[in-house]
């Protein structure tokens, strides 16, 4: 049988997979976060008719005669390009701004996947569309350690930020130096205990005589603890000055005492009440933290992304997933921003990078080349008849 009969169909299988692989692209031009593949050809093993003959002195050297049998798919590339973004305002759609990977746990299976588009269960664990619970490192007491395993992230949605009682408090802005004598102010400030219960406390300034200002404890008993304030320049004189009012120790420094203004107040407290989970926010390391009723702010977790020697030599699991092989190596975990990963953004999710027009140039090709090969089959069909006519 003629050997163009089997290169033509070689053709045809080669171009066929092209087709299908461009195909595939085509369908996920909408995939969040897909990677786009291309199929390689090359060509298949050579039948040998004249060997090469080397130069001697009398006859030149001859080249070798070679006829090849086809072509075959060498194998079929992934392109890990960056995709665009496309903005969600969801906050747990979250894409990975450079390379890396996010890490899942689907079963007793590790995926890897770029899909971002991610929710909360019943259970308050980030899991993407699939159910593949998404890994990183929870926070304990508000601290992350990122050495040590890796486990589900998970919202604790019964969290509580603890209260704390009030030990500190701050005085800040301006007592007048043109106040008249006995001038009395009196400013208040919220404090807590240690269960989180408010009180209030409250500091009295009284303008002297010998022009300084005397703060005491608004509600202090006789012979309660006083501080003496002295300005020159409206500056203090001397420097700092400190106030224990209702067993809280109240810092005096900042106040100053220029003319014409009455703008001194309580500035901070330390102490919080309880406070419950309200929302999250997402950085750019990965890091969730917490936003909680009391207007504390505290870490829940950071979500870990994971990094490949070749990441061409992953394979595709479905669900927009990859997991390892031997070719890819090893993954290597780490957080957003360190190590060669991409940062994280919230609210964004990373769309396809099918190049359409790539894609249709590629049908044509794919198209052409098939039909090329078909060709090559009705040709040598064409020779096998004459041959077959021969007996006519």
């Amino acid at each position: 049988m003629l050997r163009s009969l089997y290169s033509g169909i070689s053709g045809l299988r080669a171009h066929q997979a092209m087709l299908d692989v461009t195909g595939n692209n085509i369908a996920n031009v909408n995939t969040t976060a897909f990677k786009a593949s291309a199929a390689q050809f090359q060509d298949t093993l050579s039948q040998m008719t004249q060997a090469a003959g080397g130069p001697q002195a009398t006859v030149g050297g001859t080249n070798p005669a070679q006829v090849g049998l086809g072509v075959q798919v060498a194998g079929i590339s992934t392109n890990f390009a960056q995709g665009s973004a496309q903005s969600t305002g969801r906050a747990t759609d979250i894409m990975i701004s450079g390379d890396g990977f996010f890490v899942t746990q689907l079963g007793n299976e590790t995926l890897y996947t770029r899909a971002g588009a991610f929710d909360f269960d019943a259970q308050g664990r980030l899991v993407s569309p699939d159910g593949a619970i998404v890994q990183g490192w929870n926070a304990v007491n508000g601290v992350i350690g990122t050495g040590g395993a890796t486990g589900n992230i998970q919202l604790p949605v019964a969290a509580t930020s603890p209260a704390q009682a009030t030990a500190n408090a701050s005085v800040t802005g301006n007592l007048p130096s043109d106040a008249a004598v006995g001038t009395s102010l009196i400013r208040d400030i919220e404090v807590f205990d240690g269960s989180g219960t408010a009180s209030t406390i409250s500091l009295k300034f009284v303008k002297e005589a010998t022009g300084s200002w005397t703060a005491s404890d608004a509600n202090g008993a006789a012979g309660a603890a006083t501080a003496s304030l002295t300005f020159e320049d409206g500056v203090m004189t001397p420097a700092g000055g400190a106030l224990t009012v209702g067993g809280i120790n109240v810092s005096l420094a900042a106040i100053q005492g220029f003319a014409g203004l009455t703008t001194v107040a309580f500035s901070a407290q330390d102490g919080k009440a309880a406070g419950t989970l309200e929302s999250f926010t997402l950085g750019a390391d990965g890091t969730l933290s917490g936003l909680f009723s009391n207007g504390e702010q505290e870490a829940i977790g950071r979500i870990s992304l994971a990094t490949f020697v070749n990441p061409g030599g992953l394979e595709k699991a479905g669900g927009s997933g990859y997991r390892a092989t031997f070719n890819s190596g090893v993954a290597a975990l780490g957080t957003a921003g360190t190590g060669g990963l991409g940062s994280l953004q919230a609210g964004s999710l990373e769309m396809s990078n099918v190049d359409l027009s790539q894609e249709f140039t590629n049908l044509i090709v794919a198209q052409r080349g098939f039909q090329a090969n078909a060709r090559i089959i009705t040709t040598s069909d064409e020779v096998l008849q004459e041959l077959t006519n021969l007996k006519r």
